[in-house]
């Protein structure tokens, strides 16, 4: 019988771009000054019969530094929003991807929806001028895994190469699966995150029917209010981020900075309903969990989640019971806060930005905050960072990822103190 050894997974590069920075350090620092990305549509025309006119969009941004004009053209914005993150985290890292062992590095970059605006532009084509005049690229830029498949050429990653799309769980469980592939042995360094780019007329307005999205038209800014007895749904937002996790020994081998390490991951199912949480937490309660005893971590060593936390009544409810659940008393002495609040929802690229701002604020000392929380449903009783930052070294924090189809994901990450 086979028997392995986990190793250890640090982090060692991160990658953002988001309605907040086009980098790591401008995300953080607009979420460090509590300031929302949200605002007016631009992507599309809309007229009165649109119930939702806002979003959180990525103001124009620059490809050139990892793919030329034409070839730009051939991919999907998710695609090249996902090609940017993995580009500065990369760099970030400090790796030299052109050389040494490609066989040992790998992505997972994963994406909720793809390339919905490659879609719609093509299904345009075929109702306007027939099936002939469709673009030959229109495939390989609507694929959810066209993302993972340019960053692999461009890094030249010849090991795993993997796309998960589990909705808004999509960024957790691909660095989840990463970290699990470095802890086995099967790669020594790993791009990992999600991306997304669905911002587009067919996905406001299907969302708008579901009434799952917020529809304060007048405040824009303040639509995304998680665990505020106002909240009224969640906001679409899009973006990508990426992180290189690296074998421990690997990473110091090289003289690396270790950003932090991820000790713990879970993942589980609600088993409840397509769209909809199970009220009582019971899918989020187990993924924590389970990542708990992963980590073989007690309850009381976490200080800090960042959670999914996205503004809908049913789905804050939801994690907030889960939370209680699994921490008990302690649960009123650490605190939980939601970046969504500033970013929005970036559906599959969520897992990936929120695990960014988890290790800035392991990094840092310093937690983001859940801005437009002026007054918390009567239950919610926990410290939930409101509205301003605050300053609190914590050694352990999850981030919990949930989405559509009852998927859930809790990821544990660990400040580093050194050897």
């Amino acid at each position: 019988m086979r028997t392995i050894t986990l190793r250890r997974v640090a982090v060692t590069g991160l990658g953002a771009i988001t309605d907040l920075g086009h980098d790591v350090p401008s995300t953080w620092e607009a979420m460090m000054s509590a300031r929302s990305g949200i605002g007016p549509i631009t992507a599309f025309e809309q007229n009165e019969e649109w119930t939702v006119r806002f979003a959180g969009e990525v103001g124009d941004f620059d490809t050139s530094s990892c793919v030329e004009g034409r070839e730009a053209k051939r991919m999907d914005r998710a695609c090249l929003l996902g090609l940017v993150a993995a580009e500065e985290a990369a760099l970030h890292s400090g790796i030299d991807f052109q050389s040494g062992d490609h066989g040992r590095r790998g992505v997972a970059i994963g994406s909720g929806i793809g390339g919905i605006i490659t879609i719609e532009i093509g299904y345009g084509k075929l109702l306007k001028t027939g099936p002939k005049k469709i673009n030959p690229f229109t495939v390989p830029k609507l694929m959810v895994n066209a993302c993972a498949g340019n960053v692999s050429i461009r890094h030249k990653l010849q090991g795993a190469n993997i796309a998960t799309a589990t909705a808004c769980a999509t960024g957790g469980h691909s660095i989840g699966a990463a970290f699990q592939m470095i802890q086995r042995g099967d790669a020594d360094v790993m791009l990992a995150g999600g991306t997304e780019a669905a911002v587009s007329s067919l996905c406001i307005g299907a969302f708008s029917t579901m009434k799952a999205l917020s529809t304060r038209n007048d405040d824009p800014e303040g639509a995304s209010r998680p665990f505020d007895q106002d909240r009224d749904g969640f906001v679409l937002a899009e973006g990508a981020a990426v992180l290189v996790l690296e074998e421990y020994e690997h990473a110091k081998a090289r003289g690396a900075e270790i950003l932090a390490e991820i000790v713990g991951y879970a993942s589980s199912g609600d088993a409840h309903h397509i769209a909809a949480p199970d009220e009582s937490g019971v899918g989020a309660r187990n993924a924590m969990t389970w990542a708990l005893k992963d980590a073989e971590l007690e309850p009381e060593q976490i200080g800090y989640i960042n959670a999914h936390g996205t503004s809908t009544p049913l789905g804050d409810a939801a994690e907030v019971n889960a939370v209680k659940a699994v921490f008990g008393d302690h649960a009123n002495k650490l605190a939980m806060s939601s970046t969504k609040s500033m970013t929005g929802h970036a559906l599959g690229a969520a897992g990936g930005i929120e695990s960014v701002a988890v290790v800035q604020a392991l990094l840092s000392g310093n937690l983001p905050p859940t801005i437009n929380l002026d007054a918390p449903d009567e239950e919610f009783d926990l410290d939930f960072v409101a509205n301003e930052p605050q300053a609190r070294q914590v050694d352990y924090a999850i981030n919990n990822s949930f989405g559509f189809g009852g998927h859930n994901v809790s990821l544990i990450f660990k400040r580093h103190q050194g050897d």
